[in-house]
C-alpha cells in the first residue's frame, strides 16, 4: 500500500541535497581533515570544493547571486560537512552568521554591496564578543562615533571565527553609551577599511583548521551607509541573528556526532576481543543504541528550529537555544562514548574520533554557552 504520509519527512530536494553534499564532503574534504587538524591550517581544499559547488553560502538570496536555500537546507549542508570535518563546516556556518543580520535588517544598497561577494566565494564573519564581554555581550567597549563622512570605530573584538580569512565582518559597537543595550549599533566592516587589522590567532583545543582571532579597530573609518538598520538597533539585530544561526551550531554538533557514530559502528564490527567482535557484547550494543537515539532526537530538534526560523515565527528564543544546547550536549556525549568504544586506539590520532571529541567541545561554548542557553530558555518560558 502506497501511503504518501510526509509529515516529518524531508522533501525530495532536501534528500537530494544531502546526497550531493555528502558525496562532495567524503571525496573533497574528508581526505584532508586529519592533516588540517594536525597542522592547524585552513581547509583550503574544502573552501575550493564548497565554492565550486555553491555550498559555501547556500543561504544567500538568489537576487544577490546566491541559491536562496532555506534554513533547513543550510543546516543539512553544515551537518554533512561537519560529519567529516568540523573546521570546514564553519565555512558555510559562519558565512551565514556573518551575513544574517544584514539579510534581516540591512539596506538593499548594503546587501548588494556585500552579499554577491559572499555568494561568489568570499567569506564573512561576526564580531560581537570581547574579552570582557562574552556572555554579557551588552557590556562591550568597542565604540562607533558618527562623523561628517560616516563612522569611526575604536576597540577590539575577540574570538572571531575565520578571522583574517573573511572579507566582510558584521561588527557591533556602542554608538550611545547612555542607552545601554539600546545604544549598540551594527556595522559591516571590510578587511581593507583604514584602521582595521586582524590580531593574533588563538591556539585551540579543537576546530584547529578554522582561524580564531581578535579584530582591532583604530580610528577605523566607515562610510555612513555601512550601518545595519538604524542606530541603536544593533543589539536587537545581534539577538535576531542568533535566533537564526544557533540551529546551525546544532547542525554542526549533529554532524560531528554522526561522524563519530559512523566511525564507531565500523570499528566495533571489526575489533575482536574474547573471540568475537565487540559489537556483539551487550554493553557495547547499549552504548551504540543510546548514541544513535540521542543523535536522532537532536537532528529533529535542529531541523524543527530551522524550519520555524524560516517561517519567521515570533519568539524563536526558546527553540533556537534549545536546539543548540541539546545538540551540542549530545555531540559531547556521543564523541566521548566513541573514544571509549575505540579503547586505547580512540585516544590516538590514528583514528578521527579523538579529533571529533575535541571539536565537539566548542559547540557547547560558542554562540552562547549552554549555561546561557538555559537562561534564554527559562526566561522565555517564565516571561
Amino acid at each position: 500500500m502506497n501511503n504518501p504520509f510526509d509529515l516529518f519527512a524531508l522533501p525530495d530536494e532536501h534528500e537530494a541535497l544531502r546526497e550531493a553534499i555528502r558525496a562532495l564532503a567524503e571525496k573533497e574534504i574528508e581526505p584532508f581533515a586529519s592533516e588540517v587538524d594536525e597542522d592547524s591550517r585552513f581547509p583550503s581544499e574544502a573552501l575550493t570544493a564548497l565554492n565550486a559547488s555553491g555550498f559555501n553560502a547556500i543561504h544567500v538570496p538568489d537576487e544577490f547571486g546566491g541559491q536562496g536555500a532555506d534554513s533547513v537546507a543550510a543546516c543539512i549542508v553544515i551537518e554533512e560537512v561537519a560529519r567529516v570535518d568540523a573546521s570546514a563546516s564553519l565555512i558555510p556556518a559562519v558565512n551565514k552568521l556573518g551575513t544574517m543580520g544584514l539579510i534581516l535588517n540591512g539596506s538593499n544598497e548594503l546587501k548588494h554591496q556585500v552579499l554577491p561577494a559572499i555568494a561568489d566565494g568570499e567569506m564573512a564573519s561576526y564580531g560581537l564578543s570581547e574579552r570582557e564581554a562574552g556572555s554579557d555581550a551588552a557590556a562591550m567597549r568597542t565604540r562607533a562615533k558618527r562623523t561628517d563622512h560616516g563612522w569611526v570605530l575604536n576597540g577590539t573584538k575577540a574570538w572571531i571565527t575565520n578571522g583574517g580569512r573573511s572579507s566582510w565582518y558584521t561588527v557591533m559597537a556602542v554608538t550611545d553609551p547612555d542607552r545601554g543595550a539600546n545604544g549598540i549599533s551594527a556595522f559591516m566592516v571590510h578587511k581593507d577599511d583604514p584602521g582595521f587589522s586582524v590580531g593574533n590567532h588563538e591556539r585551540k583545543l579543537g576546530i584547529k583548521g578554522s582561524p580564531t582571532t581578535e579584530l582591532h579597530f583604530e580610528q577605523c573609518e566607515l562610510p555612513r551607509e555601512r550601518i545595519i538598520g538604524e542606530p541603536g538597533t544593533g543589539f536587537k539585530t545581534a539577538l535576531q541573528t542568533l535566533d537564526h544561526t544557533r540551529p546551525t551550531i546544532g547542525a554542526q554538533a549533529v554532524g560531528i556526532a554522526q561522524g563519530a557514530l559512523d566511525n564507531t559502528i565500523a570499528y566495533v564490527k571489526e575489533r575482536r576481543q574474547f573471540g568475537k567482535p565487540i559489537a556483539q557484547f551487550q554493553g557495547v550494543e547499549f552504548m551504540i543504541a543510546d548514541m544513535a537515539m540521542k543523535i536522532e532526537a537532536a537532528r529533529l530538534m535542529v531541523y524543527t528550529s530551522a524550519a520555524r526560523a524560516e517561517r519567521a515565527e515570533k519568539n524563536l528564543g526558546f527553540i533556537s537555544a534549545a536546539s543548540k544546547c541539546f545538540a551540542s550536549d549530545v555531540a559531547m556525549s556521543v564523541t566521548t562514548d566513541a573514544v571509549q568504544l575505540f579503547g586505547g586506539a580512540g585516544y590516538t590520532r590514528d583514528f578521527p574520533v579523538e579529533r571529533m571529541m575535541r571539536d565537539a567541545k566548542i559547540t557547547q561554548i560558542y554562540e552562547g554557552t549552554n549555561q546561557i542557553q538555559r537562561l534564554v530558555m527559562s526566561r522565555a518560558l517564565l516571561r
